[in-house]
């Protein structure tokens, strides 16, 4: 299980990602606009370096689900390959079998 405090910050960051999410677009329209001037592109630019930096959506992990573990991640199950094993060897992930031989 990863500490409680990284999972509350990653998700605090999550929060602040989708919060600013339509602001920082249209900042990033603006800067990269060639038809605006050079002063209000830059001022765009200016404008996007004064959000938070964990409101980026680079910045979250993706982290698992059942356990909190930030490697070794499934996008699609949304969780880890240790959490993944452990419960297909409990049988509640339906349609997973463990192979043995």
């Amino acid at each position: 299980m990863a500490k409680k405090s990284a999972i509350e910050k990653n998700e605090k960051r999550r929060k602040l990602a989708a919060k600013y999410a339509a602001k920082r677009s249209k900042l990033k329209e603006m800067a990269i606009d060639k038809s605006l001037s050079d002063q209000e592109q830059f001022a765009a630019r200016l404008k996007l370096a004064k959000l938070p930096r964990n409101s980026a959506p680079s910045r979250v992990r993706n982290r698992c689900e059942v356990s909190g573990r930030p490697r070794g991640y499934y996008r699609k199950l949304k969780m880890s390959r240790v959490a993944l094993r452990e419960l297909g060897n409990q049988g509640k992930i339906p349609g997973l079998v463990k192979s043995s031989w």
